[in-house]
């Protein structure tokens, strides 16, 4: 299966939610593949894959191959990124199959359980590549009101990308990230969510937490840096709710 984590608006936690997402999936003997696919090589950084000889934008001019490309940590396979992912994408304007090639790309790739994608946070080419790859949409939220304003543009730009370049697409849950229980606005959010919208909500909250924000200067998981954070115990918790789902 095939998992985007897509948000429009930054400082959702995407990246940490694909990083630790996909390790609590590994720990659970799952094989796992993560695709970063943000120019800013977010993913490739926190997991310490820093300048890497070969990147995912060598596979979209196809001058390497998907073993050339990708490195192992944690106990995952990462496609790494880095800034030159920029000017692939603009190459891929002027492709005839510009908004599928990742998908082509990943189709032969058939020996992983999950593969999960870091999209960029914006509808950009390289977005709507990684929504036509993709089987299901995962979207991490943070419990505000001006995040309401990001999901009517994930929905509508799922609703569109479903009906016209890959059908079937669905969101598999919004997950709420950096939830402060305390806050009654947060609650009133969920409401909001549960009342106006078809789509499910994770369960599990991701509380926040500052060993999250360390992990990636130390190239490791949170899972693996602090597995007894609160921000470890959270993901680890949502990969064994999503495996129940899927």
């Amino acid at each position: 299966m095939i998992i985007a984590i897509v948000n429009q608006k930054g400082g959702t936690a995407k990246t940490t939610t694909t990083v630790n997402l996909g390790k609590a999936l590994a720990l659970r003997g799952k094989r796992v593949l993560l695709v970063d696919a943000d120019p800013q090589g977010s993913l490739s950084y926190s997991l310490g894959v820093i300048q890497p000889e070969k990147t995912i934008a060598d596979l979209l001019y196809n001058d390497a191959p998907f073993e050339e490309v990708m490195v192992s940590k944690e106990g995952m396979d990462i496609i790494p990124s880095d800034v030159s992912l920029a000017d692939a994408e603009l190459v891929l304007v002027d492709s005839e199959n510009r908004e599928t090639h990742l998908r082509e790309l990943l189709a032969p790739i058939s020996q992983y359980d999950v593969i999960l994608i870091d999209c960029p946070p914006s509808l950009s080419l390289l977005t709507v590549n990684a929504l036509t790859a993709a089987d299901k949409v995962i979207v991490p939220m943070l419990m505000e009101v001006l995040s309401l304003q990001g999901l009517d543009l994930i929905s509508e730009t799922i609703d569109k990308i479903g009906n016209t370049l890959n059908e079937g697409l669905e969101v598999l849950g919004i997950l709420p990230v950096m939830v402060d229980t305390r806050r009654k606005l947060s609650y009133e959010v969920f409401d909001h969510i549960s009342q106006n919208y078809d789509f499910r909500i994770f369960e599990t909250r991701i509380r926040p937490n500052v060993r999250a924000s360390e992990a990636p200067s130390f190239g490791q998981s949170v899972v693996s840096y602090a597995p007894d954070s609160n921000s470890a115990k959270d993901y680890v918790e949502l990969g064994d709710e999503l495996l129940k789902l899927i």
